[in-house]
C-alpha cells in the first residue's frame, strides 16, 4: 500500500480560478509568522496606575540587574535588555564553545500626568523588572466630579 498526497482545496473551493490566490493558501508561508520567530519575541507587560503613581512591570527571566538599560527622553520611556554569555572548554582532543545572545527593546510614550523629573525607582527580582513612575502634583490633588443624570 503506497500513500498518495491528496490536494482538497480545489475541491473545497471550485470558483475559484484565481492561481495567484490558490498559490498563496498552498504557500507554506500562509501560517508563518514572524510572532512566533525568537528574534521578535518580547517580554510580557504589565501596566498598574495607582493614586500617586504607574507600575510598570516586564517579565524578563534570566537576566541580570546590569543586562538592563532605562532611559527617558521626550516623553518616551525606553527599556533595553542584552544578555550575552560565553563559554569555551578545550581539552586534549577537542575544544567545545557555546555561545547565546538575547535582546529585546521596547518603548513606551508616557503620559503627561508622569512627573519625569522625578527619579524613576527601577527593581529587579525574580526575573521581573519593576518600575515605579510617579504622578505629578497638579494631577493627584484634582478631584472627583460625579454629575447627576436626570
Amino acid at each position: 500500500m503506497s500513500l498518495i498526497k491528496f490536494n482538497n482545496r480545489n475541491r473545497l473551493f471550485p470558483s475559484w480560478n484565481n492561481d495567484s490566490l490558490k498559490s498563496f493558501l498552498s504557500s507554506d508561508d500562509f501560517f508563518n509568522d514572524d510572532f512566533f520567530e525568537e528574534d521578535s519575541l518580547m517580554p510580557a507587560m504589565n501596566v498598574k496606575e495607582h493614586e500617586d503613581d504607574f507600575e510598570i512591570e516586564f517579565a524578563a527571566p534570566g537576566f541580570s540587574k546590569k543586562d538592563f538599560e532605562v532611559t527617558i527622553e521626550d516623553n518616551m520611556l525606553k527599556v533595553c535588555g542584552e544578555k550575552q554569555k560565553e563559554s569555551e572548554e578545550k581539552k586534549e582532543d577537542y575544544t567545545r564553545r557555546e555561545f547565546s545572545y538575547n535582546s529585546f527593546k521596547r518603548s513606551l510614550k508616557l503620559p503627561k500626568t508622569v512627573n519625569t523629573d522625578q527619579d524613576v525607582m527601577a527593581s529587579y527580582e525574580n526575573g521581573i523588572l519593576k518600575l515605579n513612575l510617579q504622578k505629578k502634583e497638579e494631577v493627584k490633588e484634582t478631584t472627583k466630579k460625579v454629575i447627576e443624570v436626570l
